[in-house]
């Protein structure tokens, strides 16, 4: 297993009480499509890692495959002008969160940040997630998602 993943693996373990059934494929899992491929699951199963800057910090929002995320609502939910939400910088998303874009999971953060989790991943049973790389995967029930990462349910899709 890859360190990062397995990091990730021991941190949820420690720090939740969560074992987590880590999946890898070297082919990778950078898109939702690649991952829904690569588990054999539907696009909408991929529960996307999204990390947006808005206002003043960074922002988790834990999306369906099957969806974008609306910047507006994003910022409506923290507070922010519209305007002041956009596309986390990859250096400030590793030196904050701790995890590289690609493989940041729902929880396990280094810093204390919003985590939103799009509604629409409630309707299934079973989801798919970030496991700390692009190529790391693991399964969860989306209420547990919601419960670990301590994410705020909303309705962040476009």
């Amino acid at each position: 297993m890859h360190p990062r993943a397995e990091e990730f693996a021991r941190r949820a373990a420690e720090e939740h009480g969560f074992e987590v059934d880590v999946h890898e494929f070297p082919e990778g899992t950078k898109t939702a499509a690649d991952a829904a491929a690569a588990v054999g699951c539907d696009v909408a199963q991929i529960a996307s890692g999204i990390v947006l800057s808005a206002g003043d910090g960074l922002v988790v929002v834990v999306t369906s495959g099957a969806n974008r995320v609306d910047e507006a609502k994003v910022a409506e939910l923290v507070g922010v002008d519209a305007a002041a939400v956009s596309m986390g910088d990859a250096d400030e998303i590793k030196a904050t969160l701790g995890w590289s874009i690609g493989g940041v999971p729902p929880f396990c953060h280094e810093a204390d940040v919003p985590v939103f989790m799009d509604e629409t991943l409630s309707g299934h049973e079973e989801v798919w997630a970030a496991a700390g790389t692009p190529e790391a995967v693991f399964p969860i029930a989306p209420d547990r998602l919601a419960a670990l990462s301590g994410a705020t349910v909303a309705d962040v899709a476009e």
